[in-house]
């Protein structure tokens, strides 16, 4: 609160182009300590290591489920013995040429958190006019008691 009087004062003395770059600088340092708590999370153990699978690589019963869900966008875990399936899917989409992309994947005290992005057609590509429903599944080994978190 002092500095902001500070600013006030200095405004009020003509000194106004002192006070804006003051202001400034604070602005500056206060945005720089907000976006970087995000990208870096601090209590990350290590990334998990998986495999993408193909609909022929996936139990029938998985299969299965995500044929229920698939034409809204669902967030799936699914564990068989050793193994843990993860599938994301993001609803119909307008036509071909949707990926999904896995951003990160890593282990926390608490969690496995997955990170995925879907991602559209590119402008010169030349795609089906024919509503898709992208999804992706991945395999990893079973972590027993950790919540899964989907970003």
């Amino acid at each position: 609160m002092d500095l902001f009087m500070d600013l006030v004062r200095l405004m009020k003395k003509g000194r106004r182009t002192i006070a804006l770059v003051m202001l400034a600088a604070m602005l500056a340092v206060g945005s720089l300590g907000c976006s970087s708590e995000e990208e870096t999370p601090e209590d990350k153990i290590k990334d998990i290591d998986f495999t993408v699978v193909g609909e022929d690589q996936q139990p029938d019963s998985l299969k299965d489920i995500i044929a229920e869900k698939y034409a809204d966008p669902f967030q799936i875990s699914y564990t068989l013995g050793e193994e843990l399936y993860i599938a994301v899917g993001y609803g119909e989409q307008p036509s071909g040429g949707y990926s999904i992309s896995v951003n990160s994947f890593y282990e926390t005290p608490d969690t496995l958190v997955i990170d995925t992005t879907l991602i559209g057609p590119g402008k010169a590509e030349n795609v089906t006019k024919t509503p898709t429903r992208p999804y992706i599944v991945v395999k990893t080994q079973n972590i027993a008691d950790k919540m899964i978190e989907f970003k």
